[in-house]
């Protein structure tokens, strides 16, 4: 297996993973996932052009089989970071069924803290799926207060 760094042409690539992620969890039915799919293509590519999107692929005989991302973002010195102005949030760690329990998401997950820690960014978040969590309680992350909003009316 080889793992590399996501590139712009990728978005698709990545795009597809984020629906099937989320069509694993169940989140939403055919046609919501259809169009985050649509939606996620040029916002990744986007995003990856703009060095704001770090990503990595893990490919079997020129087959992706896993991929896992982090954005990062502006974010105002914080209690946690009292210095810093960026932040990290990972998301769309996603492997194939056929080549999970190999340590792939593990592997894709530790680039992007790797990635982080040479950046300089203190604090890492995401939102765990119910099969991710054991995975990133292992790796250091803790529950947090963290509420939501979905606004509905435009």
């Amino acid at each position: 297996m080889e793992t590399r760094i996501a590139i712009a042409e990728d978005a698709q690539l990545i795009a597809a993973h984020r629906r099937a992620m989320f069509a694993a969890m169940r989140a939403a039915d055919e046609s919501v996932l259809a169009a985050l799919e649509n939606a996620s293509a040029p916002w990744t590519e986007r995003m990856i052009r703009e060095g704001r999107y770090l990503g990595w692929i893990t490919s079997e005989d020129g087959k992706a089989v896993a991929s896992a991302g982090m954005v990062i973002l502006d974010w105002p010195p914080h209690p946690l970071d009292p210095e810093g102005t960026l932040r990290g949030y990972l998301l769309n760690v996603f492997v194939e069924p056929s080549h999970r329990r190999r340590g792939l998401a593990r592997g894709l997950v530790q680039l992007c803290l790797d990635e982080a820690r040479r950046r300089k960014i203190r604090v890492v978040t995401l939102h765990a799926s119910d099969a991710g969590r054991p995975l990133y309680e292992s790796l250091g992350f803790e529950m947090t207060n963290e509420m939501r909003l979905v606004v509905t009316e435009a």
